[in-house]
This record gives C-alpha cells, structure tokens and sequence, in this order.
C-alpha cells in the first residue's frame, strides 16, 4: 500500500513538472503510397496531408495544436515575462521613418493599443490619418496591405489587401477627395499597383488560380467593371512570373518577367497608357538586368559577361546589349547589387568583401563619392527615391547592435545630417552594452565562411549558449539588422549569429552559384561548418548551440537535423522547405515550375537523385534529434502546410530520443505567420520561451 502512494505521488509530480505529460502526443494515420519515378520507388507514408481543408487533416493538425499548445501553457510565465521585456523595450507608438510619394510625405505609425500601422499625410508641418489598417482589419483574424499607390495628381488612392494569408489580394479604390471608397474591385492579383499619367488607368498583375504564379499584366480603367480589364501582357513560360514598376522619370512602366536566371523588360508610355508594350532587350538564357530611364537615355544593371554585373547606357531603346556603352566594368571582387538614377547622379549599391558600400557617380563630369562605414557587421540602404531632379539622397544605417538611423545626404557638399532614428523605449538600453564581429569559419573544401556575430559585452563567450541563424538560398543575403526582441536573449547571456553561407550573395555572384542546383549541400555543411567553427574558437559553449531558418532556410534546417543533430541543442524551423522531390514533381503546387532554375528539374536524373540525396522528409533516419519547434501557416503559398506536417509526422515515428518535438500551425496564417503587432510578438516570445526551457532558464 505504502509503495503504491509513493508511485502514485511521483506520477503526479511528473505530470505537474513535465509540460509534455499532460497530453498525448498526436500520431498520425499511415497510408503508405508509392512514389514511382525515373526506375526509383519512394513510399511516403503520410502522402495524404495534401488533402486541404479534410477531416482527416484538420483533426490531425489541431490534435498537434493541443499537444503544442499544452506545452507553452506551461512556460506561459517566461512567454509573459518576454513580452512584458518587448513591451518594455518597443515604443508602443512606435514611428517608422518618413517618406515622399508624389511629392507628398507620408509616416507610418503605430498607435498604442492598436495591432496594425496608420498611416498618416504630413502637409505644411501637419499629420492626417490617410489609410488606418486597424480600420480595414476590424472583425479579422488576418490582414495585410500589400500595396498603396497614390494617382500622380493625388485625388485617388488604390490599395490591395489580404483577409486570409494567401497572398491573393483584392484591389480597391479611395476617392480622397471625398474620402469614400469605391465600390469597384479586382481579386486574384498579386497587390502590385501601378498608376499611367492619365489619373485613370492602373496596371496590375494577375496570379494563376491554380499555381498561383504572377502571369497577367492587366489595365484598368476606374469606372469600368473589372471583367472588362484588357491583357497587356501574358508570360507563356512557366518559368517566369512578371511584376510592374514605374520610371522615376515617369515616362515608363515597366513590365518584368523574370525566372531565376534571365529576365526581360517591356516598356509602356505612361502617358499613353493602351499603346502596345515594347522590349527593352529580349530575354536571352542567363542574362539578368535592370533598366533604369534617364531622360538622355538608358542605364542597365546588367550580367551580361559580367559575373558581378556591370553598369551600361544606351541613349535610345538598344537592339543588342553587345552595342551599348559601358559605364562601370564587371569587377570580380566588388559585387554591383544596385542602381538608381538621378538626373545628375548614378546611385550604386555595391559589396566589396561582403560590405554594403553606397557610390555616387556624377553623370557629368564623372566623379565618384563614397559612403562608408566603420563597423564589420551592418546594413546600410539608399532609400525613397522620389524626385528625379534632387541632389540630395536619403539613406538608412542599421547594425547589429544600432537601431536603424536615417540620414539626408547632400552629395554637392558632402555633408550628411541625421534626421530620424528608430529609439528605443527603455532608458537604459546602451548600444555600447554590445559587442559586434566579423569572423571567419573554415568550410570542410578550405573556403572561408562570412559569419556575423552580436553579444553584450562581459559575458563568458566559451560558456555562452548561442543562436545561429541561416538562409542560404535564391542569392538572398541575410541583412545584418538591429532586432529590439533579440535584447532579450543578449541580455541573458546569448550570442547572436548569422552564418552568411553560399546561396546568398554575401560574396557577389559565385557565392550564390556555389549553394545551388548541384552544389546546394555546400549551404548545408558551410551552416555545420560555421557551427562548430565558433564553439572551437571559444565563441560559444558547444553543447549550447540552437539553430533557426525559415522556408528555404527551414530546408537548411531539416538537412542539418539529419547531418549533424548531435551539432545542435535545439532547432526552430519556421514554415520550412522539406519535402523537397516530392514538391518539385508536382507542378500543380504553386511556384514549382519556377524553382527548377533554383534547385535543378527532378525529371532530369542528375537532378532527381541529387535532391533525393539532400530533401529533410526523405532522408530521417532512425536516431536522435535534437529538440525541435517547427511552425506554418495554413494558408501558406509559398510553402504549403503539409510538408511540415508531413516532416514532423515522420519524425515522431523515427526519433530515438525523447527530446522536445513541437509543431504549431497557424490557422489563420500564411508564409510571413500571423498578422497584427501583438501576434508576431507573440509567436517571437515563443520561440525564445523555446530555446530557454531546454537550458532551464526564464
């Protein structure tokens, strides 16, 4: 009797003190299904997730909602005391930096209270609520404004807008003359807006119901039923999608159609808005660039035997870029990431080593002006680009221990003068408290491995738990920003770090061809590399090293679980990347097609097997992972829900170990989670309530 109490009361206290005892974890039904291809047979067990909106699949993922759910109940206390800490540090009326359109300056704000930003209109020193989100999102569980474009004369405003977190936006239209919306509305686009002169006309873009891919460049003209609107343009090859754009002249829209590896550009009149569109220089295998208008002709960003792109002119509308003129050759170690045009000015955004540099090129007498920076680990951008004839830039300065400044360049006198910064709340938040660096991992071929790293000043490095974070992927690089939340891991000891991998563009152009199709795996050891490079340099404790990716970066995650789970103590994968074949056999899914220039085409046997080699759901293994927290959204376009569904599903059936396997599926959400203030700070809270519980903090 006696000994039965005793094993009665530490049941008890096992399931007080064990957050994972108070539910059962869910296990999902097995319905084996061959997968025949290319003389190769997979069988996937949990195939059936792909049936949207099924009983089956709902029940499933709200029993791994419960299961998560039960386990954050208990370190609510933490998730509580890190969202006091954001609360604390953020300003609740936050302010976003001023900017022009159409000559009129307009500042984005956050109201206290309040989920979603207004938007206010400053005329003559005074602000005016022009477009308050919290209006339109009243009654949903999702919202988000996709775009907002003002008519050139500024009596009328089109904005696109998302309830759902499909990424389908629906166009509307504002009289601003009478502040009335119009009743008028176009759906299924991709919220891109773009006005011609006439005050009448936009050009939108239409998605594909199915795929979801970007192919329609429609016009409409206000007053018109949208089923009246006319194809402008339609992109045949799955490849490609289009967007649109305008000339800061104003001359010119613009229509791209763009794949991963080539692009081509058509130019319509602005002020002739039915004329037929006319191509700039047609698409050519390989070749990427970007057509700038100066009223004397054209600038291009351009690849074209320039492996880090070069800047050419052509006075007139070019038949071959062979025949244009060449303003800045292709440099091998300085990478030319963008160009803006002025009417006296070439504005570059360039990388040379990996850091961002800002140059200004007189078109006249062709001298140069640099912006530079001291620090090793920052983001620095030219920004709002509204006035073709202004002599002055403004440009934003962010760092990983700075939050973001803002300054108004002069370029005649040289003279820069700081006009906004992005404060903090908290009194006692000192940038100097931080401590930022830039080292150098050594990759297993001998490479060198761009890594960023943040700490507070004082701390143990060789006993500090760390936070690696990577993306690697589509020539992305990861800017290193100011984050006001992850104050709340430095100030507990961590160090921040994001590992600049191959697949992005740190580099310049090589960096990102060396993390692709037939090379991707580089990305996956270069991320391992940089792991173990910084616990074997005293930069961390090695059994103290987390990890985070999201999307492709979440594909960085699942290989890294099966190549090195001893590596790391726990992973956060957000909307992640995993079930690589057997999304890209499937041209159905959204955006298929046009990733095979990212990740190579599966029906091609090189292609096939080396994705096979590498793709998370397929290649788990019977053995130990490390604690995992795996988040999605439902509504996600990008990457569909059941592939982390299907990842963790297989994972519970495959892992030897007990440690944390938690996956949280948000309902009413897409790729970028959920919306509202309140909500992504939440979903922050939890992740780093994650990362603490596995070493017993708060």
């Amino acid at each position: 009797m006696c000994a039965k109490y005793y094993i009665m009361k530490l049941l008890l206290i096992i399931l007080i003190f064990s957050p994972l005892m108070s539910i059962a974890q869910p296990t999902a039904t097995i319905i084996n299904k061959k997968l025949e291809h290319l003389n190769d047979t997979r069988v996937d067990p949990y195939f059936w997730m792909n049936q949207r909106d099924s009983k089956e699949v709902l029940e499933y993922l709200d029993a791994e909602n419960s299961y998560t759910k039960s386990y954050f109940d208990k370190l609510q206390p933490t998730v509580n005391k890190l969202l006091a800490e954001f609360e604390q540090r953020i300003d609740p009326n936050e302010e976003n930096v001023p900017y022009e359109v159409n000559g009129i300056t307009y500042q984005s704000k956050n109201i206290e209270g309040k989920d979603y930003e207004v938007l206010y209109q400053i005329k003559n020193g005074k602000q005016s609520v022009y477009f308050d989100e919290n209006e339109r999102a009243k009654g949903k569980s999702f919202y988000s404004l996709a775009d907002w474009s003002p008519s050139t004369n500024n009596n009328l405003l089109a904005f696109s807008e998302d309830f759902v977190g499909r990424r389908k936006y629906t166009i509307r239209f504002r009289d601003n003359l009478k502040n009335v919306i119009l009743k008028e509305e176009i759906t299924n686009t991709d919220g891109n807006i773009v006005w011609a002169n006439d005050n009448k006309t936009i050009f939108y873009v239409r998605k594909d119901e199915q795929t979801l891919r970007e192919f329609q460049i429609m016009r409409h003209t206000l007053g018109t039923s949208s089923s009246k609107d006319v194809i402008v343009y339609e992109e045949k090859d799955e490849r490609f999608s289009v967007f649109l754009s305008k000339s800061l002249t104003k001359k010119f829209v613009y229509i791209h159609s763009q794949s991963s590896t080539t692009n081509e550009t058509l130019l319509i009149d602005a002020d002739k808005p039915d004329t037929k569109p006319q191509i700039f220089l047609a698409r050519k295998q390989d070749h990427l660039y970007e057509v700038e208008h100066h009223l004397n002709g054209f600038y291009i960003l351009s690849n074209y035997k320039a492996v880090n792109n070069s800047i050419l002119f052509s006075s007139s509308i070019p038949t071959k870029v062979e025949n244009m003129q060449t303003i800045l050759a292709n440099d091998d170690k300085i990478f030319l990431e963008n160009l803006n045009v002025l009417n006296e000015y070439l504005i570059i955004q360039k990388r040379e080593n990996g850091l961002l540099e800002i140059e200004i090129r007189n078109i006249g007498d062709k001298k140069v002006k640099k912006i530079n920076f001291d620090e090793e680990a920052y983001y620095v951008s030219a920004i709002n680009f509204d006035d073709y004839n202004s002599t002055k830039i403004k440009f934003v300065y962010n760092s990983l221990t700075t939050p973001s400044t803002c300054f108004n360049y002069d370029i005649p006198s040289d003279i820069r003068v700081e006009y906004f910064t992005k404060k903090l709340r908290d009194p006692n938040f000192k940038s100097s408290d931080y401590q930022s660096e830039r080292i150098w991992a050594l990759a297993n071929d001998g490479t060198e491995i761009p890594i960023t790293i943040v700490y507070k000043k004082g701390i143990k490095l060789s006993e500090a738990p760390l936070l690696l974070y990577g993306y690697g992927s589509y020539g992305i690089t990861i800017p290193d920003v100011f984050s006001a939340t992850r104050i709340s891991l430095l100030d507990r000891g961590f160090v921040y770090a994001i590992a600049h991998i191959r697949g992005s563009k740190y580099l310049g152009e090589n960096w990102y061809q060396d993390g692709k199709f037939l090379k991707k795996k580089n990305t996956f050891t270069d991320f391992i590399n940089s792991a173990e490079w910084l616990a074997r340099k005293g930069y961390c404790a090695e059994d103290k090293i987390f990890a985070q990716g999201g999307s492709a970066g979440g594909l960085l995650m699942g290989a890294v679980a099966n190549m090195a789970p001893y590596l790391f103590k726990g992973i956060i994968a957000q909307v992640p990347f995993v079930d690589v074949v057997s999304t890209m056999l499937d041209e159905t899914i959204p955006l298929t097609v046009g990733e095979y220039e990212e990740w190579g085409n599966p029906n091609v046997q090189k292609y096939y097997d080396y994705m096979l080699s590498y793709s998370p759901y397929d290649n788990i293994h019977k053995m130990d992972y490390p604690s995992m927290f795996i988040t999605t959204g439902y509504h996600d376009s990008q990457v569909q829900y059941w592939e982390p569904a299907k990842w963790v599903a297989k994972l519970r059936t495959m892992k030897t170990d007990n440690n944390i396997l938690m996956f949280d599926c948000n309902m009413d959400a897409g790729h970028g989670g959920g919306s509202g203030r309140s909500t992504e700070r939440l979903e922050k809270a939890k992740e780093f309530a994650f990362i603490l519980s596995l070493l017993n903090l708060e």
